[in-house]
């Protein structure tokens, strides 16, 4: 494979990312509008919303199944249209099943569309030879941030679901069809990388054949559903949090969040960097670190602006976390990475299914300040297993140094 083959499968990947990052935030971000559009109780809207991370995990587990004969790179190619097309019959039904039909595809496709996004990007991580994988998480925030955005500006001028979202996808439709032809696989079958030699021993000795051991796997599912606590409760509650706890105006218990995205992406930004320099075990623990600190910040915080200062340390310690373990999976399971990254995929929407609810129930029957030392505790427990992010550097098969393409952009 070409460098300039890599280049345009890492340019072409970073767009899927972006993409998928725009269409998750506009769904997000306008569910009062979907609720008032289609008349969905406060009662019967929890059911919509756990519906999508359910099928989306169902949507992970299948594409486990599909790349064993169809390659990752094939599935995202068509996945992502599916994604936007969902998206975009959430904002044109008009009948409750019309919205139950589109969420229900959303969900299924959005579990394809991760698990094969992050299949390519660890075997494209694999063939550059260093840590690339952050940087195309920071794609997917950038695309979080301008979808949250055009969802403020479509609520601002009081635009229907149908006239926010059609144009968007008329852009980002054929804007990802025409990137996948760029696609590409860092490794091919069986294992085998651009250069012809194959995957070689993992971190364990029962991965060195490439066969998947979910116990290996096991302190990575852990880490990735810890993350996604944290992130899910950074999402849903910090707005109420830092207006009924610290007594914020409501105009001002809309920053956090916003504040976290852009944290977030200027820590996926130079994440990559930091492993290059100090090593992927080091950054996840100094990023668990932070992390459990800006909780502990939120936790005593006496008033909003102490509030947002722990919600821009958890932007900059969690940003890290997510992107490594699926490199890390990749590295502990070369023979049989994607694989690997669909299984740990399904932890993701564990997490986000668990986080809010958790919180929730905590702050209700307990305090919220309290509630927020939990996830502090869960990201805390990362650095238990924060070795299996090593070797710090992987070995093919015979203990050839993995071929450096530092000449690649």
């Amino acid at each position: 494979m070409t460098d300039a083959g890599l280049r345009h499968g890492r340019a072409s990947l970073g767009l899927s990312f972006g993409v998928q990052g725009v269409a998750f935030a506009l769904l997000v971000t306008r569910i009062p509008a979907i609720q008032d559009q289609y008349g969905i109780s406060d009662g019967l809207l929890p059911v919509f919303l756990a519906a999508v991370p359910i099928l989306a995990g169902a949507g992970s587990v299948a594409t486990e199944k599909v790349v064993v004969r169809v390659r990752p790179s094939l599935v995202l190619r068509w996945a992502q249209p599916v994604v936007l097309l969902a998206l975009l019959g959430v904002g044109a039904g008009r009948e409750m099943w019309h919205v139950a039909v589109a969420l229900g595809v959303f969900g299924l496709a959005v579990g394809a569309l991760d698990a094969s996004m992050n299949m390519l990007g660890v075997s494209l991580q694999r063939a550059y030879g260093r840590s690339i994988m952050t940087g195309f998480h920071a794609a997917y925030s950038l695309g979080g941030i301008a979808g949250a955005t055009l969802a403020w500006a479509g609520a601002r001028w009081e635009l229907s679901l149908l006239a926010s979202y059609l144009p968007v996808v008329a852009v980002l439709l054929p804007a990802a069809l025409i990137g996948s032809r760029w696609y590409t696989e860092g490794k091919g079958a069986e294992g085998k990388l651009p250069d012809g030699t194959g995957a070689g021993a993992g971190s364990g000795s029962e991965s060195a054949g490439g066969a998947l051991s979910f116990k290996l796997l096991l302190p990575l599912c852990l880490i990735m559903t810890f993350a996604y606590i944290g992130d899910s409760t950074v999402s849903n509650w910090s707005a109420k949090y830092l207006q009924d706890v610290l007594g914020s105006s409501e105009q001002l218990a809309t920053v956090p969040y916003n504040v976290y995205m852009v944290t977030t992406l200027l820590g996926r930004a130079v994440g990559d960097l930091g492993v290059r320099r100090f090593g992927a075990v080091a950054v996840v623990r100094g990023g668990s670190l932070l992390a459990a600190g800006g909780f502990a910040v939120v936790a005593v915080a006496p008033g909003a602006w102490v509030g947002m200062l722990g919600f821009t340390m958890l932007g900059f310690g969690l940003c890290v976390i997510v992107p490594q373990t699926f490199a890390a999976a990749g590295r502990m399971f070369p023979g049989n990475s994607d694989a690997a990254v669909a299984r740990l995929n399904i932890f993701n929407y564990v997490g986000f299914l668990v986080g809010s609810p958790l919180v929730g129930a905590l702050g209700d029957a307990w305090s919220y300040r309290g509630a927020m030392l939990v996830p502090m505790v869960l990201v805390l427990a990362t650095l238990v297993y924060a070795r299996a992010f090593g070797p710090e550097t992987a070995r093919y098969g015979g203990g050839h140094e993995r071929p450096r393409t530092a000449d690649v952009g």
